[in-house]
């Protein structure tokens, strides 16, 4: 009955590949290759989630063909070309409206120590086939004739939903360490898990990743982060080693443990709420791209608990002021991670934030303060929503139930207060220019102090009137 499985699943991937391979764009490239003298292959992505039944989004091709030799083939049947990576062998193009890359065969030679390889072209598809990166991406369908070409036993471990390399792990992360990180990335997006080799090849060659751009690390992290189930590729970091050198809070969380101190493990917490979140943010934004943003600050939200941390009497941990401190951290982590500054400043606007609304339990928050937590979050409050609530990570029902119940008491008193007073876009009764007219001064530092005096009087006692807010003004001045 296995085998049978494994038959119907062999033959479902290859009618699969055969519809693929009969669209309009791959169609058509096939047969102006063929006329060209070239050989022509559908090559990785696209053939390994044919078998995993995933949808084809990438369409990626291999040839015998030099470059200048694709751009002539494919500029007679594209609506355009792109050739920014003609020097590596590849030409882009669009097909009746598909964006295809089509590479010249590689068998590039690598000195071990640089990410540069020296760029050389190959003399066949299955030379292409075992440089790749791994089994599950090294196969190939060849065109027109679609046959499935598979050295390196693809097939098989993609079955056994086994990440293998087509040599050795070792040889295969000295031509390029970079695939150590996408080894994490593959078991999160697919499902897989490494192999003891590549594992151990993993360990042992974690440190070679420091020759790899900061540029290429930030994007394939990123990639990890946007699958559909990140944990196991963020543990596969961690145990690893490789997060020590990328992301070195995240193995810091794994904080000792003593028998008469006890706390919640923070790094399997942390990995808990990034799952929550995901979960909150499908939930709330369904069809929606995903939102990296969030999963970076439900990951790194409490990294300022390692440097924060107290063990006091009774054995009790403390973590005093590890947001502010976690928000810092974050902040330090990402812009060596090369981040653009809106990321940065939302990741630490969330993390500096999260502890805002358990002060909501304690007690009735008024609505200044309701005010002031919608206006310290600004345009995250929508993730610091989703961010909050997925920090409720209890094994204690009684208790969950109430936080939640919380929250929505406190989304519910925004809402209604945003309906009154435009709290999205709260400013003060009185701009600028008024501010200056009624002072009867120019642009300066006072017109900025004046404006803060107006916006938390407008955070206190909500809208106020011109009349009101000018009399409120010149009393602050007259005092000043």
């Amino acid at each position: 009955m296995a085998s049978l499985t494994v038959m119907e699943s062999v033959a479902g991937a290859l009618e699969r590949l055969d519809t693929l391979a009969s669209t309009g764009p791959v169609d058509r490239l096939a047969r102006a290759f063929k006329a060209a003298g070239h050989e022509l292959a559908l090559v990785g992505g696209p053939v390994r989630d044919a078998f995993l039944g995933r949808a084809v989004n990438d369409f990626d091709f291999t040839t015998s063909a030099l470059p200048d030799e694709i751009l002539a083939i494919v500029e007679p049947i594209s609506d355009a070309t792109w050739d920014v990576g003609r020097a590596f062998g590849t030409i882009a193009a669009r097909i009746q409206g598909e964006t295809v890359e089509i590479t010249t065969y590689r068998s590039d030679v690598y000195d071990g120590e640089t990410r540069k390889p020296e760029v050389e072209f190959g003399d066949s598809l299955e030379g292409d086939l075992v440089r790749r990166d791994f089994t599950v991406n090294a196969m190939a369908l060849r065109l027109p004739e679609r046959v499935l070409v598979d050295p390196s036993g693809g097939v098989e471990h993609l079955l056994a939903k086994s990440l293998e390399t087509p040599g050795t792990p070792e040889e295969s992360f000295r031509d390029d360490p970079l695939r150590m990180m996408r080894a994490a990335r593959f078991t999160a997006q697919l499902g897989f898990t490494v192999s003891e080799a590549v594992f151990a090849a993993m360990v042992d060659r974690a440190r070679t990743l420091e020759i790899v751009s900061v540029e290429r690390v930030n994007d394939e992290l990123s990639k990890l982060l946007r699958s559909d189930d990140p944990v196991p590729g963020v543990r596969l970091l961690v145990d690893t080693g490789i997060a020590a050198l990328i992301l070195p809070e995240l193995p810091a969380m794994m904080l000792e443990r003593d028998e008469h101190h006890h706390h919640k493990d923070v790094f399997e917490h942390s990995l808990t709420v990034l799952e929550q979140a995901i979960g909150y943010e499908e939930e709330r934004h369904p069809g929606t791209p995903p939102d990296l943003t969030l999963r970076i600050a439900a990951l790194l939200h409490d990294i300022g608990k390692p440097a924060t941390r107290r063990l006091e009497a009774g054995g009790v941990v403390t973590f005093h002021h590890h947001d502010v401190v976690g928000a810092k951290l974050a902040k330090k982590r990402l812009k060596a991670l090369r981040f653009d500054n809106d990321t940065i400043g939302a990741v630490y606007r969330l993390i500096e934030l999260h502890l805002r609304f358990f002060g909501y339990t304690d007690g009735e928050w008024t609505d200044s303060a309701v005010r002031r937590y919608v206006r310290d979050a600004g345009d995250q409050l929508e993730r610091l929503h989703m961010l909050t609530r997925a920090d409720v990570t209890t094994r204690n029902r009684r208790k969950a139930d109430r936080l939640g119940f919380a929250y929505d008491d406190l989304e519910q008193r925004i809402a209604v207060l945003r309906e009154q007073e435009e709290l999205d876009s709260m400013r003060p009764d009185l701009d600028g220019d008024q501010i200056q007219s009624i002072l009867g001064i120019k642009p300066s530092r006072e017109v900025g102090e004046a404006y803060r005096f107006l916006l938390e009087l407008r955070t206190e006692e909500g809208p106020l009137g011109e009349e009101e807010a000018t009399r409120r003004l010149l009393g602050w001045w007259t005092q000043r």
